[in-house]
C-alpha cells in the first residue's frame, strides 16, 4: 500500500461516541471489580502492549488505568537503557518491574523492543537478537509457571492510518513529544518492521503466552476490544464493594478558624477567565 497524507476527513469511520462511552463505562466498572479480586487473592498480572508507533497502545492503557487503584496497578514504560544496563542480561531490568501479590503491571512496550525497533534500527547485534528470540519463550514460561498471568497484545494499525496520526501529532503541542525521530523513520521502514513482527510472532507465539492481535485503525473499538478481552482472560470473581456508612458531621466545638488573610492562596486564574 502507498502512503497518503492526512486530510480533514478521517480515513477510518469510528464507532459512534455515545456507544463507545457507554460501553467503556461498563467495562471500566468491571475493571475495578477485577482489580479488587486481584488484591484480595494476591494474583499477579502482567499485560504487554506492543505494536507499531501510533497504533493506539497508550490510549488503551490510559483507559484501563483510569479508575484503578494506583497503589496496586502501574504502567511500566522503560526509557532507553543506560550504559550499565546495556551490560546486563537483557531481561534483567524488566524483572524489577514485575508485580508482587495483588498487583497489575501494564507494560507500554516491553522486552519485545529487542525484536522490533532494536532489530530494525540495528540497535542490537544479530547475535543479541537471535539470543532474545531463543530466550524469550523460556523466560515467559518461567513467569507463567510461577503463577503470573501474562497477556500479550499486538496493536495492528494500517500504514495510511499510522501516517495520518503522525501528521495529527506534528502540530499538536500536547502530543508533539510522541513523535520521535525513530517514529518518523518507521514510515520508511514499514516492510522491515513487518518482517521483524512476523519473525517475532513465529518465535514467541507459544501456548503459555500467546500473542493476541487487536485491529486498531478505529481507536475506540480497539480500546473496548482490549479491555473486554483482558477481562475475559483473568479468572476473577466479581466483587461487590463493602458497605460504607458516612457518619454525620459533629457540631463545631469551640473552634475558631484563623483569619483568611493568614493563608497564601493561588491566583484565581479561573475567575480572570470569566468563570465566576
Amino acid at each position: 500500500m502507498g502512503h497518503t497524507k492526512s486530510s480533514s476527513k478521517p480515513l477510518v469511520k469510528r464507532m459512534p461516541k455515545h456507544i463507545y462511552e457507554e460501553e467503556l463505562e461498563r467495562l471500566q466498572i468491571q475493571l475495578v471489580s477485577m482489580q479488587q479480586w486481584v488484591i484480595e487473592t494476591g494474583a499477579r498480572i502482567v499485560v504487554i502492549f506492543e505494536g507499531r508507533d501510533a497504533a493506539g497502545k497508550g490510549g488503551a492503557i490510559k483507559r484501563i488505568m483510569q479508575y484503578l487503584n494506583p497503589r496496586f496497578a502501574r504502567v511500566a514504560a522503560l526509557p532507553t537503557p543506560n550504559e550499565r544496563e546495556k551490560t546486563q542480561w537483557y531481561f534483567q531490568r524488566y524483572i524489577e518491574h514485575l508485580p508482587a501479590a495483588g498487583e497489575i503491571v501494564l507494560m507500554d512496550r516491553s522486552w519485545y523492543n529487542r525484536a522490533g525497533v532494536e532489530r530494525v534500527m540495528d540497535y542490537c547485534t544479530p547475535e543479541q537478537y537471535r539470543r532474545f528470540l531463543h530466550q524469550a519463550p523460556t523466560f515467559e514460561r518461567m513467569l507463567v509457571e510461577d503463577g503470573i498471568i501474562l497477556i500479550k497484545y499486538w496493536f495492528s494499525v494500517s500504514d495510511e492510518v499510522q501516517e495520518e496520526r503522525f501528521h495529527s501529532r506534528l502540530n499538536d503541542p500536547m502530543r508533539r513529544w510522541k513523535l520521535s525521530d525513530t517514529d518518523v523513520v518507521s514510515i520508511t521502514k514499514w516492510e522491515d518492521y513487518s518482517r521483524a513482527k512476523d519473525a517475532m510472532f513465529e518465535a514467541t507465539d507459544h501456548a503459555d503466552a500467546p500473542w493476541w492481535t487487536i485491529e486498531s485503525d478505529d481507536k475506540r473499538a480497539a480500546r473496548l476490544n482490549a479491555i473486554n478481552d483482558l477481562l475475559s482472560q483473568i479468572p476473577y470473581e466479581p466483587r461487590v464493594p463493602d458497605e460504607v456508612t458516612i457518619p454525620p458531621r459533629p457540631a463545631a466545638d469551640n473552634y475558631d478558624r484563623p483569619a483568611r488573610e493568614s493563608f497564601k492562596y493561588v491566583r484565581d486564574h479561573a475567575a480572570e477567565l470569566g468563570h465566576k
